[in-house]
């Protein structure tokens, strides 16, 4: 009972999902501020936000709407996105518990954050937050059909297995999904769901600063704000290490291995941050037509090559 406690607090579990997502999100603005001629914040200023936002600012309560509602809905973005971290990392890093959480499962615990920043939002009251929540949804139906045909085709691709660590095994024993032109059409695919999920350009038009001032999070202050700063920090990292999951093989933490794992992490942040800093932001109705047509299509395709062996 005391390892499981362990596997879900510490390693690899909340405390390392963060302190990890938080360095990914600080090298992130990091290198966009390079590429954008700034020299940027720290690379730990994601923590200084976090913890000035926790012990530091009031958290304000918007003066209409419902407040409990309001405040809920950080907490349970940050549960469900805690829950998918462990179920993610414990096959990835070989960690087996004897509950093996199944690709299915972490389909629902991802959808969970956005869906809460939406009921967050429509709670507040504010018209800003009400039009950033409704670009949320919308977004949410263009790209969650497409996230679910790529899992759908990966499960194909591994006999028909949604254990995480029996896709991982599949891939170890014969070649990784990302070997075949099937599996690279997903990983495109793919890739384009975790920037939508991360809300990152060109799919940010749900917080949209220069147009909505932060949109479904603009009533967000202090400790309630935190917590959605953290979720966002842990998916940051839990996402790029699903995709390794699904399409590289997972990794091994023995000898040389260590360091295939870390360049894989690295090439996956590296690939996020350049589809963020090399298209702008596309408008909802593009971003819609961008998943319904041109990514379905994509996987359709993967799924049609797959079956006939590519």
């Amino acid at each position: 009972m005391g390892a499981h406690i362990l596997y879900f607090l510490v390693y690899p579990g909340f405390l390392f999902t963060a302190i990890v997502g938080g360095l990914i999100a600080g090298v992130d603005r990091k290198l966009t501020a390079a590429v954008q001629f700034r020299k940027g914040p720290p690379v730990l200023q994601p923590f200084y936000d976090f913890f000035k936002l926790l012990l530091v600012k009031e958290t304000i309560l918007p003066a209409s709407g419902s407040k409990i509602t309001f405040l809920l809905a950080p907490v349970f973005a940050l549960s469900g996105i805690s829950i998918a971290a462990v179920l993610v990392m414990m096959p990835l890093l070989g960690i087996n518990t004897g509950f093996e959480g199944d690709i299915i499962v972490i389909f629902y615990l991802l959808t969970i954050p956005s869906l809460t920043y939406i009921i967050g939002a429509m709670a507040s009251g504010n018209p800003l937050a009400s039009v950033g929540a409704s670009r949320e949804m919308k977004l949410i139906i263009g790209y969650e059909l497409t996230f679910l045909l790529v899992i759908a085709a990966i499960i194909y691709k591994s006999g028909a297995e949604t254990s995480l660590y029996q896709i991982i095994q599949t891939q170890q024993a014969g070649s990784v999904h990302i070997g075949s032109i099937s599996g690279v059409l997903l990983f495109i695919a793919g890739m384009f769901c975790t920037q939508a999920k991360l809300g990152l350009v060109p799919f940010d038009m749900g917080e949209a600063e220069t147009e909505i001032a932060e949109g479904a999070f603009i009533e967000y202050s202090g400790s309630a704000f935190a917590l959605i700063k953290l979720s966002k920090y842990m998916l940051f990292f839990t996402l790029p290490a699903l995709i390794i999951l699904l399409f590289m093989g997972g990794v091994q933490l023995t000898g040389i291995h260590v360091l295939w794992a870390i360049l894989k992490l690295v090439a996956v942040v590296l690939l996020i941050t350049l589809i963020r800093n090399t298209n702008p932001r596309l408008k909802i109705n593009q971003a819609m037509r961008f998943f319904f047509v041109w990514m379905n299509a994509l996987v359709v395709i993967a799924i049609v090559l797959s079956y006939f062996g590519y």
